[in-house]
């Protein structure tokens, strides 16, 4: 694991003190739009960086938005985030983050921006898409795997977006009231074990302020939380365009000013700041303490090996520790095929509609835009300009090959785009509002007309429908969950004249689906990255056993949503958290309110059976083991979910909350035995809004199995822990 070391510290210590002012502040904004200044003369370079989440960002002029490279900035498109919490497996997590970070390295980056792990709060946040989950444990779980993995290619991760980043509407100016309770323990923990199990080298500052303190200038999270609470030593750097005061960041734990201008100089962090310490305003020694935390990352990451040595040409020169990385390469795309497998979610299959079998499939209708639609080139800062993106259309018939008529038809109409232009980063330091794009009535009705009377001369029909980037998207959020482009309309008229048509979604957050009843058989797949056409139909035709599961629950309607129902979401200005820790399947399963699809939920093609439960402390380690055999015909991943309910707390509490999981292959009949290690402390402790600190329950129950409501197994409510403590 890539960390800042004793060495590390002594040499920015060294470097440091031969700085002018000038070259340290340079070292701490933007001299490029994705670059900060480096110090030639002392081999210092420049400090480069790159969105995102989903692979490195296409290459752009140093003071313009605009694409300065033709073919060789293309690159592999990774599934996001919320597909890699999909596989609940920490090594897809970890080979992700390899090929991300190898990638980056061979783009020439210092600093990858991601990945994203705020907590999912309501249905609509345009963003989800990056994000991981609703739950901290689970985006925890896999946030720091990835994170290794790209730092092993000597390219810093940059976790984002600290803290809160849970709307996009009034992105820039909206203060998030969040109680310490549901800061502590949903909010933080995916950060905490960022900096404190994975070693992240960066950490992005929010644009949002919460409870009243600005996310890039707060001395409470940048200061008492980051910087002393958990020790961090890297770099944090603001979101673009997220600094707004040049003393009150100055004097936080902010290292960089980053903005989506070309006004460099009049960065906050460049010459205001410059002048602010002239007039004795600001103290010196906090440009001190940003610069060395870039230099000791620099040394991590083995940018300063010729650092001393006076270069009059300015050059950057490349050393033989430093990995080099590379990008476009097989090994990648196998990568990113492995997570994308591994994500689709079979949420239903009632008489076993699927898989399909192509032996016996001579014609097959395909209904639906996002069949034959990319999705790699929106969505906002984490676009991609891929190497190439394989269409569900294109997987299917790519599969089934030459004995299987395929035919296509849109079904409905995506009209102009409403959603990302050219010019949106320019413009995403001011707030808009789109208007809803229209699709004529007239040519809906006949493009519905046509598909539903063909489904009904098919036996076997496909509906590929959902999302896509005109509404996941940065810089906006959805205004509701239904479908857009009359998809409800069209789905309901074509399970009238084929009950059988597999409805497949392609989206990266909850829709309703008010005809979920009446379908036999839906399958979730998220934005999977470039081979995400090959999964989906690898899943549908049973080449790939799904075992992708939810990780985060799909209300029935927004209006159940706990965001919408005890808090407040969406609006500008002031937005309340008064749901408190009652957050996605917390609050559904303690208050008991139905959803329409459960936390943790993903059929399978077969079954596992749950066995001899075993639970005990031992040490300092809480540990679960029970049996998972496979009790079907086809090889399958179980996904064993352990669930905790923290009791003798004398305060409310959620009758659920995630402490661990695994995912484990078994061939049909094979049995395993699965262990389920939690340190203790991890496993009882709460904030205590009595004590208004961290306490430890006396007691905790435990339940294993495939999701939060389908458990299989029980464990001893008696089972005192606080001795342990």
């Amino acid at each position: 694991m890539t960390t800042i070391t004793t060495e590390n510290l002594t040499k920015a210590t060294s470097l440091l003190s031969q700085l002018t002012l000038d070259e340290k502040i340079g070292m701490i904004h933007g001299a490029g739009l994705f670059r900060t200044a480096g110090v030639p003369r002392l081999g210092i370079p420049a400090f480069m960086m790159s969105d995102g989440p989903m692979g490195v960002r296409r290459e752009f002029a140093d003071d313009a938005w605009s694409g300065i490279y033709g073919s060789r900035d293309r690159i592999t498109y990774l599934p996001c985030g919320s597909a890699v919490a999909s596989t609940w497996n920490r090594g897809l997590a970890h080979s992700t983050g390899q090929v991300l970070g190898e990638e980056a390295r061979g783009r020439g980056k210092d600093m990858i921006l991601g990945p994203s792990v705020n907590i999912k709060r309501s249905p609509l946040c345009g963003r989800n898409f990056e994000y991981m989950s609703e739950d901290p444990c689970l985006t925890a779980g896999q946030c720091v795997p990835l994170i290794r993995g790209i730092q092993e290619f000597d390219v810093a991760a940059c976790v984002k977006h600290f803290v809160a980043n849970s709307q996009e509407t009034d992105r820039l100016q909206v203060d998030e009231h969040i109680g310490e309770r549901a800061l502590h323990e949903l909010y933080l923990p995916a950060f905490e074990a960022a900096v404190k199990r994975a070693g992240t080298l960066g950490i992005m500052g929010a644009y949002n302020l919460v409870n009243g303190e600005r996310c890039c200038e707060s001395p409470t999270f940048l200061g008492s939380v980051l910087r002393t609470a958990w020790q961090f030593q890297g770099i944090a750097v603001s979101d673009w365009g997220g600094v707004f005061r040049t003393k009150e960041s100055a004097e936080s734990g902010l290292d960089i000013e980053m903005s989506v201008t070309s006004s460099f100089d009049e960065y906050k962090f460049a010459n205001p700041l410059k002048e602010a310490i002239r007039r004795g305003e600001i103290d010196e020694r906090h440009i001190d303490v940003k610069v060395s935390h870039i230099l000791a990352v620099m040394d991590a990451l083995h940018m300063l090996d010729d650092a001393g040595r006076d270069d009059a040409m300015g050059a950057r020169t490349a050393t033989v520790t430093r990995n080099a990385g590379g990008y476009g390469g097989r090994a990648h795309r196998d990568a990113a095929l492995a997570v994308a497998e591994e994500s689709v979610v079979l949420l239903k299959n009632e008489e076993s509609v699927l898989p399909l079998d192509p032996s016996t499939l001579d014609r097959v209708l395909v209904i639906g835009a996002n069949a034959d639609r990319v999705h790699s080139n929106g969505g906002g800062s984490a676009e991609i300009k891929a190497l190439y993106e394989v269409t569900p259309l294109l997987g299917l018939c790519g599969q089934l090959g030459g004995n299987t008529e395929v035919r296509y038809i849109p079904g409905y109409e995506i009209p102009d785009s409403a959603g990302q232009t050219d010019r949106w980063q320019e413009e995403s330091l001011h707030d808009t509002t789109a208007e809803a794009a229209r699709t004529d009535d007239t040519r809906r009705g006949e493009l519905r007309e046509q598909a539903v009377r063909l489904a009904g001369e098919y036996e076997h029909v496909i509906f590929i429908g959902g999302l896509d980037h005109d509404h996941d998207l940065e810089g906006r959020d959805r205004a509701d969950m239904r479908l857009p482009y009359g998809q409800d309309e069209l789905i309901e008229a074509l399970l009238d004249v084929n009950p059988n048509t597999v409805v497949v979604m392609v989206a990266g957050s909850p829709v309703q689906m008010p005809w979920a009843d009446r379908a036999k058989s839906i399958v979730w797949s998220w934005y999977g990255g470039c081979e995400t056409g090959t999964a989906l139909a690898e899943v549908l035709l049973g080449t790939v056993n799904p075992s992708g599961h939810l990780p985060e629950s799909f209300p029935l309607h927004l209006e159940d949503s706990p965001a919408h129902v005890l808090g407040t979401f969406g609006q500008p200005g002031q937005v309340r958290y008064d749901e408190d820790i009652y957050v996605g399947y917390r609050y559904y399963e303690t208050k008991q309110v139905p959803v329409r699809f459960c936390f943790g939920h993903g059929l399978t093609y077969t079954s596992f059976r749950y066995t001899d439960l075993h639970v005990a402390v031992d040490g300092d380690m809480l540990r679960v083991r029970c049996d998972v055999e496979n009790t079907g015909a086809r090889t399958g991943s179980a996904v064993p979910q352990l669930y905790a309910r923290l009791e003798g707390t004398g305060e409310d509490r959620p009758v659920a909350e995630l402490k661990g999981y695994d995912k484990v292959r078994l061939e049909p009949g094979e049995r395993r035995t699965v262990i389920l290690d939690v340190p203790v402390a991890d496993t009882t402790r709460y904030y205590s809004n009595a004590t208004g600190r961290v306490e430890h329950a006396s007691r905790v129950s435990v339940a294993v199995g495939e999701s939060v409501q389908d458990i299989r197994l029980t464990g001893p409510a008696n089972m005192s822990v606080s001795q342990r403590i």
